[in-house]
């Protein structure tokens, strides 16, 4: 027969009936009993057994948590991901450190991430970034794969490594092919651009940007300190870019705050993969950090160029307040 309780009828469970139900959840989500067990155990029907656990959930004596053993915050990517509408969507648990120690974080959940979703039938296109560097560093392991570069090289004092150190090592990890090419990223006029495009390996390279069904690629503000190639730029190129509406600069792409391509003079400058070829690959993975780059990543997103996300905790709480 089953308890009897003066308490249900005024819809506030007195103190046996609240016992009773902590009993009966710590056997269900604890030890795993089945609601057979726990009725044949308390003398209850099992359709009471199950009352009684939907109301420890509903009145918040259990909460059930998605939780790793790592740094990877599962219930915030999962929720970034949903409300931006990603492919994926990863959140490494940590604050707004010293920019190189972030990267480090980031790339080595970066790397974890493309051993995991790269297979042999996929072709890896990489753009140079800082993070994406970090990333590469950390890999250990990766499908036999075509590697292929995206992206001419930034030649700076406080570069370590260009965008062919990049694919190179990540193809010589791979041991597959690696579709490379000496270019810069930017140059002086569109001439010259046009000139070194039509050099051998650089349309070699170029020719390979159709196959490439996987890409990691740079993601920054079109603001200083935000973006290596803005500061790579003369100050006249960045302010005609920033005049005609660019918010961010994926990999050599620049996008408005709607994530339309914008072109202009200065686009035909820029050694890299276009608009409509990175649009076409199937999944483009970029790793921004920095709540300064809020705008910059709904802009990539709502262009359709970006489709997954490797950040972190403060960034990714700024783009869901922001569209919130």
């Amino acid at each position: 027969m089953e308890p009897s309780s003066n308490a249900a009828s005024t819809g506030t469970p007195g103190p046996a009936q609240l016992v009773l139900t902590a009993s009966i959840a710590r056997r269900y989500y604890v030890d795993g009993r089945s609601k057979v067990e726990i009725a044949e155990e308390f003398r209850l029907s099992r359709f009471k057994v199950a009352r009684l656990l939907d109301q420890a959930r509903n009145s918040g004596m259990v909460r059930i948590e998605i939780s790793h053993p790592g740094t990877i915050d599962l219930d915030l990517s999962a929720r970034l991901r949903e409300a931006l509408g990603l492919r994926r969507a990863i959140v490494v648990d940590t604050p707004e450190v010293d920019p190189a120690a972030l990267r480090l974080q980031l790339g080595k959940a970066a790397a974890d991430l493309l051993t995991e979703i790269v297979t042999a039938e996929d072709v890896l296109g990489l753009a140079w970034a800082r993070a994406v560097t970090a990333m590469t560093e950390q890999l250990t392991s990766l499908a036999r794969v075509p590697v292929v570069q995206l992206t001419g090289a930034l030649t700076r004092p406080d570069i370590e490594a260009n965008s062919v150190e990049l694919v190179r090592n990540v193809a010589r990890l791979s041991g597959g092919p690696a579709y490379l090419f000496y270019a810069p990223l930017v140059v002086p006029d569109a001439s010259t651009a046009r000139a070194l495009r039509q050099q051998p390996e650089v349309a070699d390279a170029i020719g390979h940007f159709d196959s490439v069904t996987k890409a990691v690629v740079g993601l920054g503000s079109w603001a200083n300190g935000q973006s290596t190639l803005f500061d790579a730029m003369d100050e006249q190129a960045c302010e005609q870019l920033r005049r005609r509406g660019v918010v961010a600069e994926i990999s050599g792409v620049f996008v408005n705050a709607a994530g339309e391509p914008v072109r202009t003079p200065v686009t035909e400058r820029v050694i890299a993969i276009n608009a409509a070829q990175m649009d076409a690959i199937d999944e483009v993975v970029a790793i921004p950090y920095g709540v300064a780059k809020v705008e910059a990543v709904l802009a990539a997103v709502r262009g359709g160029l970006v489709n997954g996300l490797v950040t972190h905790t403060p960034l990714a709480t700024a783009l869901l307040d922001e569209i919130a």
